[in-house]
């Protein structure tokens, strides 16, 4: 039986979701706050240096991070 909280969890599902969208918004809700920003700041430095050409890519990775998360 898999638990609530490990990796693929509907937890780890719904932050992998959320980071999706706003990049460390999953990690946020995962209760990790400095991977939360760690992440955020990551996504806002590569959009804005690559000129909106590469932010996606910090999103697929922070959706994959936040469902692979294992407490």
């Amino acid at each position: 039986m898999a638990s609530a909280t490990g990796r693929g969890s509907a937890g780890n599902v719904v932050a992998a979701i959320c980071s999706f969208f706003i990049p460390g918004l999953g990690q946020l809700v995962q209760g990790r706050v400095l991977a939360a920003l760690f992440w955020f700041v990551l996504a806002w430095i590569v959009w804005f240096v690559t000129f909106g050409l590469f932010g996606w890519v910090v999103h697929v990775i922070a959706c994959v991070e936040a469902a692979r998360w294992r407490p």
